[in-house]
C-alpha cells in the first residue's frame, strides 16, 4: 500500500517499478524500487510532506549536499521527484548492512580489516572536506556495507546534520551531533569546523578496535565532562594485543587541540593506514563479545535527533559553565 493509501506519482511509477517496502518511519516510506528501462535497483525513499512540517530545511539542506557529491564511499542520490503532498528521493540502494553487525559475524577481524574500514571512511570524508562539506554526525549506524560481498565496500550514509559551504576552519557554532562521538570543542560551545569529523573518525577506529566506547557515562554532563577533557584509556587486557602504531593513529585524531588534530589526509597518510603496520592478530573474539555485550543490548546506543541534541548539549554545557565558571 502506498504511502498513506495515495497512489505514487505517476513519473516515478513510469520510470521505476516499486517493489518490496525495506523500511517505514514516522513521515517516510523506503521501497526496492527497478529501473524499467536499465533493470538497476535502487532505494526510493518516500516522505510524506505533511508529516515533515517544520524539518524542511534540515531535509533541503541533505537533499542539497547529496546533490553535490558523488565518491564511491558515499551513498549517492540519483534523482528527486516533488509533488504537492510528497517528496521522492532514489538513493543508490545498499543491501550489506551495518558495520557491527558485519564484524559479529565474521570469522575473523583483524587490525588490517580495521584499518581498511577507517581508510576508506577517510577517503569518502577527505572528499566531503575538499568540497566544504562538514558531515557533523559520523558514527557507526552511519556506516554500512554496499553489498553482502565479503570484499564490499563501506558507504558514509545519513547527512542531516551536514553543512555546506565551510571553508574556515572554525565557522560554525551549532552544538549537534551524537553524544559519544561528538567533539570536545562542540560541547565547549567554541567555533569549530572540519576537525570535528576527524574527532569522530577517531572514535570511531577506538571502538573497531576493542569493541565499546572511549567515553561513557550514564550521566550526560560527566560524559561530556569526559569528552572535553579527552579523558580515555587504552584499558588492558583489551588493548595487550593492540599495535602502539593503531593507538599512536587514535591519538593525532582524537587530539583535544583541533588546530593540532590530524586531517582527514594526515590520517590516510599515518603509517597505520597507509604504511603496512597494522598487526594481521585476530581480535575478532574480543571485539565481538564486546560488541555484543555493550552496543547490541543498547547500553549506548543512544538515538539522539538534532534538535534535541542541541538543546541537551547548549543546556548542559552552559549549567556547567554556570557551575565551575568560563570554560578555556
Amino acid at each position: 500500500m502506498p504511502l498513506f493509501g495515495k497512489k505514487h506519482d505517476a513519473r516515478v511509477t513510469a520510470k521505476y517499478h516499486i517493489k518490496d517496502l525495506l523500511g517505514k518511519g514516522a513521515f517516510s516510506e523506503v521501497f526496492r524500487v527497478q529501473d524499467r528501462e536499465t533493470s538497476v535497483q535502487y532505494a526510493i525513499k518516500i516522505i510524506d510532506k505533511k508529516a515533515l512540517k517544520g524539518k524542511e530545511e534540515a531535509l533541503q539542506n541533505e537533499i542539497g549536499v547529496l546533490r553535490k557529491v558523488k565518491h564511491p564511499n558515499i551513498v549517492g542520490l540519483e534523482e528527486v521527484f516533488d509533488d504537492k503532498t510528497r517528496l521522492y528521493l532514489v538513493m543508490e540502494l545498499v543491501t550489506g548492512g551495518e558495520l557491527f553487525d558485519r564484524i559479529i559475524a565474521k570469522g575473523s577481524y583483524t587490525e588490517q580489516d580495521a584499518s581498511a574500514l577507517i581508510n576508506q571512511v577517510l577517503e569518502g570524508v577527505d572528499y566531503l572536506h575538499s568540497l566544504a562539506i562538514v558531515h557533523r554526525d559520523l558514527k557507526p549506524e552511519n556506516l554500512l556495507y554496499y553489498s553482502p560481498a565479503d570484499d564490499s565496500k563501506i558507504m558514509i550514509s545519513d547527512f542531516g546534520l551536514s553543512k555546506m559551504g565551510i571553508e574556515d576552519s572554525a565557522s560554525l557554532a551549532t552544538a549537534c551531533g551524537t553524544p559519544g562521538y561528538v567533539a570536545p570543542e562542540v560541547l565547549r560551545r567554541k567555533p569549530y569546523g572540519k576537525a570535528v569529523d576527524c574527532w569522530s573518525i577517531g572514535v570511531i577506529a577506538y571502538i573497531l578496535l576493542c569493541g565499546y566506547p572511549p567515553f561513557y557515562h550514564e550521566n550526560d554532563a560527566e560524559l561530556f565532562q569526559q569528552i572535553m577533557r579527552g579523558d580515555y584509556e587504552f584499558d588492558s587486557p583489551y588493548w595487550d594485543n593492540i599495535s602502539d602504531s593503531a593507538k599512536d593513529f587514535i591519538r593525532h585524531l582524537m587530539e583535544l587541540d583541533p588546530k593540532t588534530r590530524y586531517t582527514c589526509r594526515q590520517a590516510v597518510d599515518h603509517p597505520w593506514i597507509s604504511g603496512g603496520t597494522a598487526l594481521k592478530r585476530n581480535i575478532h573474539a574480543t571485539v565481538s563479545k564486546q560488541i555484543q555485550a555493550n552496543w547490541a543490548k543498547g547500553k549506548w546506543k543512544r538515538a539522539i535527533n538534532a534538535v534535541a541534541a542541541v538543546k541537551r548539549f547548549e543546556g548542559l554545557t552552559a549549567d556547567m559553565e554556570k557551575e565551575s565558571g568560563a570554560m578555556p
